[in-house]
C-alpha cells in the first residue's frame, strides 16, 4: 500500500474492517482478534481516533516485538502481516489479518467480535456459536444426553413423513427410525436435540412458550402455556392469536362474505414460524407473546444470529445464517418455509400490501422482539419508507432529501454508522458526514457518547 492509498483509506474513517490506533498497545491485539473472528481487517497504528496522522517511532526490532506479542497472547496464534507506510515523513504501521478459519480466536482467554466500528466482548453463547459455525454445524445436531428414542412419538414422526410426501410428491420407503437416521435427526443411534424438539412425545422440557391477551400492561384476560413439539406449537400459537383478533365481514359478489382481520394472518404466521425456528433453545427463558388492543409483541430468547443487524434486516442486505440448522431443514422439507432468510422481507411485504405499518424490530434483554402494529398505513407514505414515525415526520421539515433519509435511518437504528448510511443511500461517506454536520447545525441531530461507542439522538 502506498501513501496515497493509505490517505484515501484514512479519509473513509473507521468501520467494521478498519481501526485507528495512536500507538501499539493491548487494544491493538484486541482488534486483531476481533477482526480474526469477523471478516479480517486492518489496524492502522499512528493515526488517532479522529483520523489525524500523528506517526509512531518504529524500527525493525519493534515490529518483530509487536508481532511476537500478538502471537504469544492469542489462541490460536495469530501472525498479522505488517506494512510500514510514510505519510509526510511520519511512519504508519498497518497490521492486517484475514478472517481466521478456526474460530473463535481469543486474547488472554477473552474473545472479541467486531460490530460496526468497535470491538465487543463475546458472550458465552456467541463463543459457542462461532465454534459451531467453524465446524459447519449447529446446536440442534448434537446428541441430547438427557433424552433418548423413548422420549419421541413415532406417530408424530409418521405424520412428518406424510407431510413431506405430500409436499414433495415423492414416496418415502424407509421405516420411520431409518428415515430419521438418514436425515441425521438420529445420529449413531442417539437422539439429537433437534429431533427431541420436533417429535417429543409428552411435555418438552426445553421449549416453553407463554401467550397472553392483555387489556393493559398488567391485566391479563386470557393466557396459554405451551410445552409441546415445535410443529404443534406453531399451530396452537396461531390459533390462540386468531381467537383474539377482531374481524370484519366484507360483502362481495361472491356467495361467501370475505373476512378481514385487524392484522394480516400471513404476517402473523411468518413471525410465529421465525419465532419457533430461530429461538436460542439453550437459553432457559421462554418465548413470550403479548396481545394488546393495538399491537402484538413477540419476544424470543437469542439475539440476531451471525453478525446480522436490524438495519441489515430492514434493507434486505444480508446473507442468512441459521442458528438451528436441523430444525430449519425439517421445516423446509415439510414446506413450512420456502427458502432460508426470506421471512423478514415477506413480513414487510405482507404488511405493506395489507395496508398496515411495518412491524418494529428490536434487540432487547439478550433477545429479539417483533411488534406487529394495528395502525393502518397512511396513503401518503412513500413506498421506500418502510418504517415511519411521528417524531421523524416532525424533524424532516425544510430538509434535503438526503438529510431526511439519514434521519429516517437513524430513527430505525441510533447506532448506524456513516459508512452504513452511505451504502444504503448510495452516496459517499464524506457526503453523509457533510449532511450530518448540517443536521447538527440545524439542531436536528446530536451525538451522545464517544465517536466509537456512542449513538445518534434526534432532537
Amino acid at each position: 500500500m502506498d501513501a496515497k492509498q493509505l490517505q484515501k483509506l484514512i479519509l473513509q474513517g473507521e468501520n467494521e474492517k478498519v481501526e485507528f490506533k495512536a500507538s501499539f498497545n493491548k487494544e491493538v491485539i484486541e482488534t486483531v482478534v476481533a477482526f480474526s473472528n469477523y471478516m479480517g481487517g486492518k489496524v492502522i497504528v499512528g493515526v488517532n481516533d479522529y483520523g489525524t496522522v500523528i506517526g509512531i517511532d518504529i524500527s525493525n526490532e519493534s515490529i518483530q516485538k509487536w508481532i511476537n506479542q500478538i502471537k504469544q497472547n492469542t489462541t490460536p496464534q495469530i501472525i498479522p502481516n505488517v506494512e510500514i507506510v510514510n505519510i509526510s515523513s511520519k511512519k504508519i504501521a498497518i497490521f492486517e489479518v484475514i478472517e481466521y478459519p478456526v474460530k473463535p480466536v481469543s486474547f488472554r482467554n477473552k474473545f472479541f467480535k467486531r460490530i460496526a466500528n468497535s470491538n465487543h466482548l463475546m458472550r458465552l453463547d456467541e463463543i459457542a456459536n462461532e465454534h459451531l459455525k467453524t465446524i459447519n454445524s449447529s446446536w440442534d445436531f448434537y446428541p441430547d444426553a438427557n433424552h433418548n428414542l423413548k422420549h419421541i412419538s413415532i406417530k408424530k414422526v409418521k405424520r412428518f413423513i406424510d407431510a413431506i410426501e405430500k409436499n414433495s410428491r415423492k414416496k418415502i420407503t424407509q421405516k420411520p427410525m431409518d428415515f430419521l437416521s438418514k436425515m441425521e435427526f438420529v445420529r449413531n443411534g442417539k437422539l439429537t436435540f433437534g429431533a427431541y424438539l420436533l417429535f417429543v412425545k409428552d411435555n418438552c422440557l426445553i421449549s416453553d412458550v407463554q401467550i397472553g391477551r392483555f387489556k393493559s400492561d398488567i391485566t391479563i384476560i386470557d393466557s396459554l402455556s405451551l410445552n409441546s413439539d415445535l410443529f404443534t406449537e406453531i399451530e396452537e400459537i396461531i390459533a390462540f392469536i386468531k381467537k383474539h383478533l377482531m374481524v370484519e365481514f366484507i360483502i362481495t359478489s361472491e356467495p361467501q362474505h370475505k373476512e378481514r382481520f385487524d392484522y394480516p394472518l400471513e404476517a402473523i404466521r411468518e413471525i410465529v414460524v421465525n419465532l419457533v425456528l430461530h429461538r436460542d433453545y439453550r437459553d432457559s427463558n421462554g418465548s413470550i407473546i403479548k396481545i394488546f388492543d393495538d399491537r402484538i409483541e413477540f419476544f424470543n430468547p437469542g439475539k440476531l444470529y451471525g453478525n446480522i443487524t436490524i438495519n441489515d434486516l430492514l434493507t434486505d442486505n444480508y446473507i442468512s445464517q441459521t442458528r438451528n440448522k436441523l430444525i430449519a431443514k425439517a421445516f423446509k422439507e415439510r414446506g413450512i418455509i420456502e427458502k432460508y432468510g426470506s421471512g423478514i422481507k415477506r413480513i414487510l411485504d405482507i404488511c405493506k400490501e395489507y395496508g398496515v405499518v411495518a412491524p418494529k424490530f428490536e434487540e432487547i434483554y439478550n433477545g429479539f422482539r417483533v411488534t406487529l402494529l394495528k395502525k393502518k398505513l397512511n396513503i401518503t407514505d412513500k413506498v421506500t419508507d418502510k418504517v415511519t414515525d411521528k417524531v421523524t415526520d416532525k424533524v424532516t421539515d425544510k430538509l434535503t432529501e438526503n438529510q431526511t433519509e439519514i434521519l429516517k435511518l437513524i430513527r430505525r437504528n441510533s447506532f448506524v454508522t456513516t459508512r452504513e448510511i452511505a451504502q444504503i443511500l448510495n452516496i459517499s461517506q464524506r457526503k453523509v458526514k457533510d449532511n450530518i454536520a448540517k443536521l447538527k447545525t440545524k439542531n436536528k441531530l446530536t451525538r451522545i457518547g464517544k465517536p466509537k461507542t456512542g449513538h445518534w439522538k434526534i432532537i
